[in-house]
């Protein structure tokens, strides 16, 4: 698949991803099991590595976003300053996300204990392709999630660039697993796919839908924006509990005590 600037040069080859891709993307996701065993003080580590490693490449990553969106030198580098201070915002949540302890009329302790969702598929914005990728996958891995991402259609280079950073960050194998190519196509086999266990959609009206029917049918939980505009350079809209909540599901635990 040809990616271009926004003058119509070519900049680069990316693989056009299929039924296949998606197939053998969440196999490698569910084989991913050191990434959810780890501890969250461990995961946070690793994410603090990931934010290190960005920022020492923060002039390659922002010359890339200049190719392909052809904003202005300045607002390249503000995009990638951005998604490095959100890896940290995550990276310090990642060990602190905790649960809650409710009254209940009879004799217990009952303890809401967050947990991980499994394997997520994310569908990422096609605007800001760096800060749109970091602000969906980061908080869903910080929970101990793994996921199957799709890129930015338009904007991909930001994500395959990333790839090497994960792979120089002690990421280990299946935790990000990134599928490139025609997002409706992409979203239509991770909707319907029984072993994804979660999916979220930042993209159409139309795609909202169309993921919430197909994943009627295996129960999958989702997430979609229908459409609407997000900042993801405001915190309050691109980062927070919210995006956690999203990626755990809570165990409720009863414990009797007393007579």
């Amino acid at each position: 698949m040809t990616i271009k600037d926004m003058f119509g040069n070519h900049l680069s080859q990316v693989p056009k991803g299929n039924r296949k891709d998606i197939r053998n993307a969440v196999e490698a996701a569910h084989a991913g099991t050191s990434w959810a065993s780890m501890t969250g003080h461990g995961r946070a580590q690793v994410l603090y590595y990931i934010a290190e490693n960005l920022s020492a490449r923060a002039d390659e990553f922002a010359s890339r976003i200049e190719q392909m969106t052809n904003v202005s030198p300045s607002d390249a580098a503000k995009e990638v300053q951005a998604s490095i201070e959100r890896i940290y915002s995550y990276a310090a949540w990642a060990d602190k996300y905790d649960g809650q302890v409710h009254h209940t009329t009879q004799r217990n302790v009952t303890l809401a204990m967050p947990e991980r969702v499994g394997v997520i598929g994310i569908v990422c914005p096609d605007v800001s392709p760096l800060l749109g990728f970091v602000s969906t996958v980061i908080p869903a891995i910080a929970m101990g999630n793994c996921v199957v991402v799709i890129p930015s259609e338009t904007s991909p280079l930001s994500a395959t660039d990333f790839y090497q950073i994960l792979e120089t960050s002690d990421v280990p194998a299946g935790c990000i697993n990134i599928v490139t190519g025609g997002k409706d196509e992409l979203t239509k086999e991770m909707a319907k796919h029984d072993d994804i266990d979660g999916l979220w959609y930042f993209g159409s009206a139309e795609g909202s839908k169309e993921v919430e029917l197909l994943s009627a049918e295996n129960l999958k939980r989702t997430w979609v924006n229908y459409g609407k505009y997000r900042n993801w350079y405001d915190r309050a809209q691109g980062e927070g509990a919210e995006f956690l909540r999203h990626a755990t599901e809570i165990k409720n635990i009863w414990v009797p005590y007393g007579a």
